[in-house]
């Protein structure tokens, strides 16, 4: 028995493989390289909603989908965005999730959240919310929404290639959660609303703002070294290192941080930081070296690029969760919707270590 249900094989699944020991995610049977150059967000949702949604969902078509469907969440801003005035980003999305009708389409629920996102940032900075452009891709039009202005074609390529790399990764705590949800025949809302709430945890999705802190307080130190080996000794838990799956090294990572080399002079300020992070990075490998010899590398997980990245673009780091499940989400619906068609309610058995009743003891 393990509590965390590590090595159980609880569904069988189309949508996405991680092998840890191998380092590779795939996709629908493609790989991250390949789903980010050829596929982008828009068809990568494509191929996880492909004979859930519809058949042949190419990029284009599920561009229009989610664009038209963009316009419908914002018709429904009233329906919750006041509600949110004096909630943070991560608050905000889940009312907005909450607000949906039971009936929503999968594109209604998808859409709601790049719009939620945007019209949050914009309400904090004391402006309108803007309505959304159909005609451009998911990760351009969040950033234009939440700019209030077109963006550089770099940033918003950057921001598809995460999107894209970030879409979905296995039986995650997450997409289990919606699994779970979607197997009492539950609403598609109910599933994206109950898996969006698992993910905003720490130890989950709610990890890439953190990451920033974490840089920050490395610089702050004067001495990355010493402050590496100062964490790690007192066994402290570092953000952005290590990951229960892959643990030899995260192919996320690698495509991100391959995105943030090819933003290039866009990253301004933000330069100096990447450099930083791999100092950081170093330190804290050499450190868990000698502390624990003979134990596999402590690598750099996603998280660290991705807060990079999200920064990179001009996003504050309290919002970097919501637009991490901005991606997610297509990913917990396609997991959702494939439960629906498994149509068996997931009911695991528990091992009972309580006190027994006095008169049924021997």
């Amino acid at each position: 028995m393990d509590s965390g249900l590590a090595g159980l094989v609880a569904a069988e699944t189309v949508l996405s493989h991680s092998d840890g020991a191998r380092g590779i995610l795939w996709v629908r049977g493609h790989t991250l390289p390949d789903l980010a150059a050829n596929f982008g967000y828009d068809g990568a949702v494509g191929l996880l909603w492909e004979g859930f949604t519809g058949e042949g969902l190419t990029r284009d078509i599920i561009r229009a989908r989610l664009g038209a469907a963009r316009e419908h969440a914002f018709a429904r801003l009233a329906d919750w965005l006041d509600l949110a005035a004096t909630r943070s980003p991560v608050e905000g999305v889940r009312l907005a999730l909450a607000a949906l009708p039971e009936d929503s389409t999968p594109d209604d629920i998808l859409a709601t959240l790049p719009v939620a996102v945007a019209a949050l940032l914009r309400r904090r900075q004391g402006a309108a919310p803007l309505a959304p452009d159909p005609a451009r891709g998911t990760a351009d039009d969040l950033l234009r929404m939440a700019h209030g202005k077109p963006v550089a074609p770099a940033m918003a390529e950057a921001l598809d290639t995460y999107f894209a790399a970030v879409i979905d990764n296995g039986l995650n705590t997450s997409a289990f959660t919606a699994r779970v949800i979607a197997s009492s025949r539950a609403s598609l809302v109910s599933a994206a609303l109950g898996a969006y709430c698992a993910f905003t945890g720490p130890l989950h999705g709610g990890a890439p703002g953190p990451t920033l802190d974490m840089l920050d307080e490395a610089a702050a130190s004067g001495d990355v070294a010493a402050w590496a080996e100062r964490k790690l000794a007192a066994g402290e838990r570092l953000i952005g290192f290590g990951h229960r799956v892959f643990r030899l090294g995260d192919p996320r990572a690698t495509l991100l941080r391959q995105a943030l080399e090819k933003l290039g002079g866009s990253l301004g300020p933000g330069a100096g930081r990447l450099a930083f992070a791999a100092e950081v990075e170093r330190s804290v490998g050499e450190a868990f070296a000698r502390l624990k010899p003979g134990r596999p590398p402590l690598r750099p997980n996603v998280e660290i690029n991705a807060a990079l990245l999200l920064d990179a673009v001009g996003l504050p780091r309290d919002a970097f969760m919501p637009v991490f499940a901005v991606t997610r989400g297509a990913g917990w619906l396609a997991h959702a919707m494939e439960q629906q068609k498994e149509d068996r309610l997931v009911r695991p058995s528990s091992a009972y270590i309580g006190p027994v009743p006095a008169d049924a003891q021997d």
